[in-house]
């Protein structure tokens, strides 16, 4: 079983590795296809690879910390998981909420876009706290953090939207 679980490990930081790096190219695009107020077929055609990858992504994300969770839980219960597991399930939450409300047009491009990139990196981020075992912060603590990751996120993917609009308007 401890094969299994490092296996396992091994395999969900790989999918996060490529998760943000997907999310980094995703959102390059974005703003490239942007750029001249139109989004062509070829840049549609790129921007649905990377998204294709994204999905493989999160589903391979899903599945290993499901797993990885369900050994904690096994062990200490609901009310027993960490701080940190709960952070994952947090950003996987939101990761999983609003891709399904992007898909269908229902969050503007000047959030959507912001909380995807914000939340692939908040979850780059944990997985580096882990690997320094530095997940010793309370729920609180997380929640906090991650509320004024997001709204930095939101903050700079505005910015850069105006600056492109600016640019685009001169």
């Amino acid at each position: 079983m401890t094969l299994f679980l490092a296996f396992v490990s091994i395999l969900k930081v790989f999918s996060i590795s490529l998760g943000v790096g997907a999310s980094t190219l995703a959102i390059i695009n974005f703003f490239v296809a942007i750029t001249d107020g139109f989004i062509d077929e070829t840049e549609r055609h790129m921007m649905g690879v990377v998204y294709v990858v994204l999905r493989i992504a999160m589903a391979a994300i899903l599945i290993t910390t499901g797993i990885l969770l369900s050994q904690e839980y096994s062990s200490a219960g609901l009310l027993g998981l960490s701080p940190f597991s709960y952070a994952q399930i947090t950003i996987l939450f939101t990761l999983y909420l609003n891709a399904l409300l992007m898909t269908a047009h229902l969050v503007p491009t000047t959030v959507g876009p912001a909380l995807q990139a914000g939340s692939w990196y908040a979850l780059g981020v944990l997985l580096a706290l882990q690997s320094l075992a530095a997940t010793n912060f309370t729920s609180t603590q997380f929640l906090l953090g991650y509320i004024a990751w997001l709204i930095l996120a939101i903050g700079v993917v505005n910015g850069i939207l105006a600056t492109i609009k600016t640019r685009r308007n001169a």
